[in-house]
């Protein structure tokens, strides 16, 4: 009997344990308690041919014509950053996460971004949306990815030095792009709370160093 207790009493505890990190997430992380944002720009034409187009997702109709869509406006603290945070502020309303899509890609991620990131911003949905929204189009996109009609390899410094050229305002520690599975997949900036550009914590700077980084062609 007592062989037999002593492993579902283990079993137990460890499930116990590994519950015990989202419960204190959840109760640590304060809304509107954040030190920066980190706007995070995705590469449309990567995600879908990673992710999206095997959901069939609406993002990646070659008719959206889409090349840097706002994956989200991150709160974040010097070293690392609030989540699913507990907020009053009432969820937004299904055409409120829909009138997004243009620059999102879906409602759906609208209503994803509110809920890990938007309820931690301090703001109601309306007024995170709209903060969103003002930084996401504060940014010049480079011309020559916007006209990207072909498949290309390119070091991933190039994407960041063009960001650069056309952004006058940033700096090299306030921009980082990500790869994912040899592809450029985001370019992310930090922005102080007025949405000026600043520089990234170091958890934030880790740039891709591929020297060959694919870059699919806008659908």
């Amino acid at each position: 009997m007592t062989r037999l207790l002593r492993p579902l009493g283990l079993a137990v505890l460890v499930a116990a344990f590994l519950s015990q990190p989202a419960l204190l997430r959840a109760e640590g992380d304060r809304t509107g308690e954040f030190d920066y944002f980190v706007l995070a720009l995705s590469w449309s034409p990567s995600w879908c041919a990673l992710e999206g187009d095997e959901r069939q997702s609406e993002q990646c109709d070659p008719r959206r014509d889409l090349g840097f869509t706002l994956h989200g406006l991150w709160p974040q603290h010097e070293d690392g950053w609030p989540s699913f945070c507990r907020t009053t502020a009432r969820d937004p309303s299904r055409n409120e996460t829909a009138a997004m899509a243009d620059i999102m890609g879906t409602g759906g991620l609208a209503w994803y971004q509110w809920k890990k990131h938007g309820r931690c911003s301090g703001l109601a949905a309306s007024a995170y949306f709209d903060t969103a929204r003002r930084a996401y189009d504060a940014v010049v996109m480079p011309d020559v990815f916007e006209r990207l009609h072909r498949e290309v390899r390119l070091p991933a410094s190039v994407v960041e030095e063009a960001f650069l050229e056309a952004n006058p305002g940033l700096s090299a520690n306030g921009i980082t792009v990500i790869c994912e599975a040899g592809r450029i997949q985001e370019v992310r900036l930090c922005l102080t709370k007025e949405l000026r550009p600043r520089d990234c914590g170091a958890d934030v700077l880790r740039d891709c160093r591929l020297q060959d980084a694919m870059m699919p062609a806008v659908r």
